[in-house]
């Protein structure tokens, strides 16, 4: 996944005059990311759009929008790979791409540091073969009998549950599980957001 932060001085129209910003995202398969060549998209499937709309509330849960000013923050995912699991791995990259724009923008003065809220980052977990999994493949999504996606921020709190039962139902207690499980996962891509922005800020010092 390619996850890239672009920044303008202007905002939508509905926004104009009210001194806050906006973020959003957008999301695109390159055409080999997938086993077979898919089409470039002319106009966005409702798959796209939906993914295009959890970037963006995922990521509006880490900003302060009243503290960045009328600037407009547009976050551009483009998969590479496609392997099951590319939405949450947008929101998880997004983050960092996020993170970074609005630490150039505190360090030059431009935005207080209030304007990055918390982090947040994304992973599946799902049933499969009666067992829960945590960040699914193709191969494994393909297969399962519960589905979900969990968008969570450093404070364990939820921005976004999406949940299916491909086959039966499932129990509160396999939910619980699965949200045990997905919490975990997120921890550890946490821990791999901070490292990689600490590298970042490392190598822009040399």
């Amino acid at each position: 996944m390619l996850c890239n932060a672009s920044l303008e001085d202007k905002v939508p129209p509905w926004l104009a005059g009210k001194g806050q910003g906006w973020l959003t995202g957008e999301y695109s398969l390159l055409p080999r990311s997938t086993h077979t060549r898919t089409p470039r998209e002319t106009t966005p499937s409702g798959r796209t759009q939906e993914i295009r709309r959890l970037i963006g509330r995922s990521l509006r849960a880490c900003v302060d929008l009243t503290k960045l000013g009328e600037r407009t923050l547009t976050l551009d995912c483009d998969v590479l790979q496609a392997d099951g699991g590319t939405r949450t791995a947008a929101v998880t990259g997004g983050y960092v791409a996020t993170a970074l724009v609005l630490r150039k923008l505190i360090n030059a003065g431009l935005c207080p540091a209030e304007v990055l809220v918390t982090s947040v980052a994304a992973v599946s977990v799902g049933i499969v073969g009666g067992e829960p999994r945590l960040d699914l493949c193709y191969a494994e999504d393909s297969q399962a009998e519960v589905d979900c996606n969990v968008v969570m921020t450093a404070e364990g709190r939820f921005v976004e549950v999406q949940g299916t039962a491909e086959r039966d139902p499932f129990d509160r207690a396999s939910l619980d599980q699965l949200l045990a499980l997905a919490e975990r996962g997120i921890r550890e891509l946490m821990a791999a957001q901070e490292e990689a922005l600490e590298a970042m800020q490392k190598e822009a010092l040399r």
